[in-house]
């Protein structure tokens, strides 16, 4: 164990984890030892740590410039089919279980993604998210973190289905 301890707090000093990410394994290999937590809980250095399994890619939600338009390219190439709309926001079915949110923008890009994770609870997510250094945005039952390159990543339980709402 001395070894792992040393890998890890070598890999804080290099600048590759962070203070919360050290002191998250350290309590993990503490935990294991003690016989309180999974071995899994207590990876072995240099892999990387597993805040999260994500289980499927639930949906992708881009901003367009124009909803009509984008809906009817959707509808026509795809065969996609409206779940629900607002002013500012088309949901598009993506076969049985996913979906494409469309928001309306200024410019043509991707908004956020969103990963399944069974057991979903937005703060259990949030405080494991900052365990791990991350800030997390909550907004309703919805949490969102940025990933290293700012690309927004939104988790959701397996059954995160979309519904009318002008606030996305």
């Amino acid at each position: 164990m001395d070894a792992e301890i040393a890998t890890w707090v070598g890999l804080f000093e290099e600048g590759r984890i962070g203070r919360r990410q050290l002191i998250g394994r350290l309590g993990a290999m503490v935990a294991v030892a003690a016989g309180c937590a999974s071995p899994a809980l207590a990876q072995r250095p240099g892999a990387t740590a597993t805040t999260f399994e994500a289980k499927g890619l639930n949906h992708l939600a881009l901003r367009v410039t124009d909803l009509e338009r984008t809906k009817g390219f959707y509808q026509k190439h795809l065969g996609m089919q409206v779940l629900s709309e607002s002013r500012s926001n088309v949901f598009m079915n993506c076969g049985e279980n996913d979906f494409v949110a469309f928001f309306k923008g200024e410019r043509a890009g991707m908004d956020h993604y969103c990963y399944t994770i069974d057991g979903y609870d937005q703060k259990e997510a949030a405080e494991k998210l900052r365990a791990v250094g991350l800030e997390p945005e909550l907004h309703g039952n919805r949490i969102y973190f940025d990933d290293p390159d700012g690309l927004q990543v939104q988790l959701a339980g397996p059954r995160h289905w979309p519904v009318d709402r002008d606030d996305d």
